[in-house]
């Protein structure tokens, strides 16, 4: 069919969308349209922590206020005090604001028309960053800098396999941020590569019924209704996956967290 033939040119073009473009200046010095939306959403999150703080009672209120106190205290009992323990109150800021910080990031990118700021390899790699120079410097504060350095290796390992592990576990420190970045981009961007491609295969479909109505057209467009579902079903699964990245990326700062600032590995 006409709609299968067109559909390879179709998907390359909606790739190549999501490739950073400037909206000011440009690519070295500018704004992409993803810096844009990492920017609204900055102020997005500022909006809702405002609102959410001034309409903050003893007894909470209304499904806004009672919504994000639920994922407030979800990130305090389960990320925070569940995965860092003793000591979890220090960090709790932290963790609390990249999990909101990304998960409004995700949200905004399923607005159509919008992008995700976690859409660039380029800002989640800047959150992996944060997170790493985050927990390196506690747990360079814990222990000073040569004993956190020291204590990449296990206790208990013999000379000289203990310098052999510590190779591997200073190359693992160093993925760390790397997992990160790579893990929340590619979720993100897959997703909405999946759905912009089963939309054009809807619009394909139905494109002949527009622009002329026969019987034929509208046998031919009969796939549409299925892509659609396909893609709705999608799009409640992208809502899901958008959660699932922020609190994944989340738990694991607090997982470095702690084993950074733990006394032993």
């Amino acid at each position: 069919m006409d709609a299968f033939a067109r559909l390879s040119d179709e998907i390359q073009e909606l790739v190549s969308e999501f490739s950073s473009a400037p909206v000011v200046g440009n690519l070295t010095f500018g704004l992409t349209q993803y810096s844009f939306f990492l920017l609204v959403a900055a102020v997005v999150f500022c909006l809702i922590m405002a609102i959410f703080v001034k309409k903050q009672k003893l007894v909470p209120h209304g499904f806004f206020v009672n919504g994000v106190e639920y994922l407030v205290e979800y990130v305090e009992n389960d990320v925070a005090k569940g995965v860092v323990g003793t000591g979890w109150r220090k960090h709790f800021p932290f963790l609390a604001t990249i999990f909101f910080f990304i998960l409004i990031n995700n949200f905004i990118g399923l607005i159509p028309g919008m992008k995700p700021g976690t859409g660039a390899i380029g800002c989640t790699a800047a959150l992996a960053l944060v997170t790493f120079i985050y927990f390196v410097y506690y747990g360079c504060k814990k222990h000073g800098v040569i004993g956190y350095l020291k204590s990449l290796a296990p206790a208990g390992v013999a000379f000289p396999m203990n310098v052999f592990v510590w190779i591997i576990e200073v190359f693992s420190l160093l993925l760390r941020p790397i997992t990160l970045a790579i893990r929340l981009f590619c979720n993100m961007f897959a997703g909405h590569i999946v759905m912009g491609s089963f939309a054009i295969m809807a619009t394909l479909f139905a494109e002949p019924l527009l622009e002329h109505f026969s019987a034929m057209n509208a046998l031919g467009a009969l796939p549409s209704i299925a892509w659609l579902v396909i893609l709705l079903i999608i799009y409640v699964v992208e809502l899901i996956v958008a959660f699932v990245q922020a609190y994944v990326f989340t738990v694991l700062a607090a997982v470095y967290i702690q084993i950074a600032e733990a006394e032993g590995h």
